[in-house]
């Protein structure tokens, strides 16, 4: 049985991408700060490209690109990490409480419109107590264990933490001729066609991200004054967060919205807090889906909220969290490769061509 030369390179390739996803599935722990420190690299290598157009050296650009990154996201943790180990032991102390007062104000609702509501929570106060109660080390682990770092993970952690920096840092150095040994590899004959794929594919991704960028840093400033305007004293570190997790659509903005309303219950203990907190979360909501996303994201990158959901999910299953890291661009390279085929299908002989011995069928008049 012989083969075709198109048969023989669809083989081909389906062999390498085999190859590349058992690489990815069996080394994921090694490669994990390797695919952080890349996705920083080509996150960051458009504002080395402009600091050493203007005459910088390309090592100090990348050593300022570098450590500006490392800043704000340590601000950023500085100012999450205390909320949650504050409001966890914060929590567990008063549902107890929490609880009997919801179950007594609804009781007191119930008897103005002329019924009687007797509730017993004891069950449900029981249950929360132990949800939100000495989970902390099993939180941790599970955490940790979702990493797929092998070893001890917690030093492991730590000197992930240390190499992504050191490792973005010569990526961004060599970026121009890391990219040029690439283009080198793809035959000469493949080299435009492949090019224009890859630029089409970086502006569909560049667009993506930095419009969401955009819309990070608008929700947060908005989630941080409008928490702050109903009196909530964790009004900065919970806004910022939030508006930092809306990169996933939908399960940042759920997580955000929690812990705000834990927050107000047991700051405000009282239902018209909580409202007025629920109130500046819809409005944000509505502000992004109707406004933000469509205006600075665009519809016609076509990478739908649903799909990015997807993605994260199903490569972060496969994979863990280096799955999560590589689902934004495997999406992106999928989506043009997606186009590009309804292009060609809907320019080939088999959409265009009526079949031999096909009649077409009379018109209407």
């Amino acid at each position: 049985m012989t083969f075709t030369p198109i048969q023989t390179r669809v083989a081909a390739w389906l062999g390498i991408a085999l190859v590349a996803v058992l690489v990815l599935v069996l080394l994921a722990p090694v490669l994990m700060p390797f695919l952080v420190a890349l996705v920083i690299a080509y996150a960051m290598h458009p504002l080395v490209e402009r600091l050493a157009a203007r005459g910088w050296p390309r090592w100090l650009g990348a050593g300022l690109s570098v450590t500006l990154l490392m800043l704000v996201l340590l601000a950023v943790s500085l100012l999450i990490v205390p909320v949650i180990t504050q409001q966890i032991p914060l929590l567990s102390e008063q549902v107890p409480a929490l609880f009997d007062r919801i179950g007594a104000g609804l009781s007191a609702l119930a008897a103005r419109f002329g019924f009687e509501l007797r509730l017993d929570l004891s069950q449900l106060r029981q249950w929360a107590s132990q949800l939100v109660s000495g989970k902390e080390s099993e939180l941790l682990a599970g955490l940790l264990s979702s990493l797929r770092i092998g070893g001890s993970a917690l030093a492991a952690l730590f000197g992930n933490l240390f190499l992504m920096p050191i490792v973005a840092f010569y990526l961004l150095l060599d970026w121009r001729a890391l990219m040029a040994r690439c283009r080198a590899l793809v035959p000469p004959r493949w080299r435009e066609s492949v090019q224009d794929f890859l630029n089409e594919t970086d502006e569909v991704l560049g667009r993506y991200l930095r419009g969401q960028l955009m819309v990070m840093g608008i929700l947060a400033v908005f989630y941080s004054v409008g928490l702050f305007a109903v009196g909530l004293n964790l009004a900065l570190p919970i806004g910022v967060f939030t508006g930092l997790a809306t990169f996933v659509p939908y399960l940042g903005f759920g997580l955000g919205f929690v812990m705000a309303v834990l927050a107000a219950l047991l700051e405000f203990q009282s239902l018209s807090g909580v409202a007025l907190v629920v109130g500046v979360y819809m409005v944000g909501q509505l502000i992004e889906s109707y406004f933000l996303t469509p205006r600075l994201v665009g519809e016609a990158i076509g990478l739908h909220p649903i799909s990015v959901i997807f993605a994260l999910l199903a490569f972060g299953h496969l994979l863990g969290f280096v799955g999560v890291l590589i689902a934004l661009p495997a999406s992106a390279v999928l989506l043009v490769a997606l186009r590009r085929l309804k292009r060609q299908y809907l320019t080939s002989d088999l959409y265009l061509k009526a079949p031999v011995g096909h009649k077409e069928p009379p018109r209407l008049p």
